[in-house]
C-alpha cells in the first residue's frame, strides 16, 4: 500500500514538472530542429525518457539541465539514426523563440541555423538562446568548456558564412 502511495506522488510530481517545464522543452527542440512536428516528437521522446528514470531525476540537483542535456541527446541521437538530404521547412514558432523587431532578420537566421549541423546548432542553441553558461552547456552536452568555447566560435563562424557579410552586420547591431 506504501509502496503505490509513492508511486502515486512520484507520477504527480513528474506530471507537475513535465507541465511546467514542456513549453520551454518544446521550443529548445524546435530551435534545434527547426521542424514543428520533430520537435513535438522530440519533447515527448525526452519526456518519456525523463519519466522511466524519474527517481533519478528527482534527485538531481538542476533538474532543468537534466532535461536539456536528455533534449539534446535525443536530438543528436536523432540526426545521426536519420541521416537524410531532406531539410524540413521552418514553420511557426512559439512566442520568444528569437529576437522579434526584425520578421526579415528572424527568417534569415533561423534559415542560416538550419544548415548548420546538428552539434553546432546544439551549441548556438544552448549558449545564445538558452543563455547557458559555458560550463552548464559543456555539462549538458557532455565536453569539456574548451570545447564548448572553440565549437561556439567555429559554429558561430559558419554561421556568418551562411549569413553573408550584410546580414551578421545587421545582426550584431540588434
Amino acid at each position: 500500500m506504501i509502496r503505490r502511495t509513492r508511486r502515486a506522488e512520484e507520477a504527480a510530481e513528474f506530471e507537475s514538472f513535465a507541465y511546467s517545464r514542456g513549453q520551454r522543452l518544446f521550443r529548445t527542440a524546435l530551435l534545434l530542429c527547426g521542424d514543428w512536428h520533430l520537435a513535438e516528437d522530440l519533447t515527448q521522446v525526452t519526456l518519456a525518457k525523463l519519466y522511466a528514470s524519474w527517481s533519478k531525476v528527482r534527485r538531481a540537483e538542476n533538474q532543468d539541465a537534466y532535461a536539456r542535456s536528455a533534449l539534446v541527446r535525443s536530438y543528436l541521437s536523432h540526426r545521426r539514426l536519420r541521416r537524410t538530404g531532406e531539410r524540413p521547412a521552418l514553420g511557426d514558432l512559439p512566442e520568444g523563440a528569437i529576437p522579434e523587431d526584425d520578421p526579415a532578420l528572424r527568417v534569415t537566421l533561423l534559415t542560416a541555423l538550419a544548415e548548420l549541423p546538428p552539434r553546432d546548432r546544439a551549441v548556438l542553441v544552448l549558449r545564445y538562446w538558452e543563455d547557458r553558461s559555458v560550463e552548464e552547456t559543456a555539462a549538458e552536452l557532455g565536453l569539456s568548456a574548451g570545447a564548448v568555447r572553440a565549437q561556439s566560435l567555429r559554429a558561430l563562424g559558419r554561421l556568418r558564412t551562411v549569413l553573408g557579410p550584410e546580414a551578421a552586420e545587421q545582426l550584431t547591431r540588434s
